[in-house]
């Protein structure tokens, strides 16, 4: 029996997973939370790239999907270092202080 999950569900399931990506940027105040949540925003475009990348018999979704990998591990090195440097800096990693870091 070959049971395949149609489209709509997979865009439903990463409408959702970006939807909580950007309800926790907008709603929290700690660095790295939305730090992670940015990254559940990547997760939840990558869901979707895969999925119309099956759908239409393409490679082309799954070029996407590395190239968004490589962005996010680019961004997780920097972004980590930049958050750690505030850290140590104001030993806080709200983001209201961190407009007071301006010279």
């Amino acid at each position: 029996m070959s049971f395949t999950v149609p489209l709509s569900w997979y865009l439903v399931l990463s409408a959702i997973v970006f939807s909580i990506g950007v309800a926790g940027v907008l709603l929290r105040r700690n660095a790295l939370v939305i730090f992670m949540c940015i990254e559940i925003m990547l997760s939840g475009v990558n869901l979707s790239f895969i999925a119309f990348s099956r759908f239409l018999h393409s490679m082309s979704g799954q070029i996407f999907f590395f190239f968004v990998m490589t962005v996010a591990a680019a961004e997780v090195a920097v972004g980590l270092a930049i958050i750690l440097t505030i850290f140590r800096s104001r030993e806080s990693v709200d983001v209201d202080e961190v407009n007071l870091l301006r010279g």
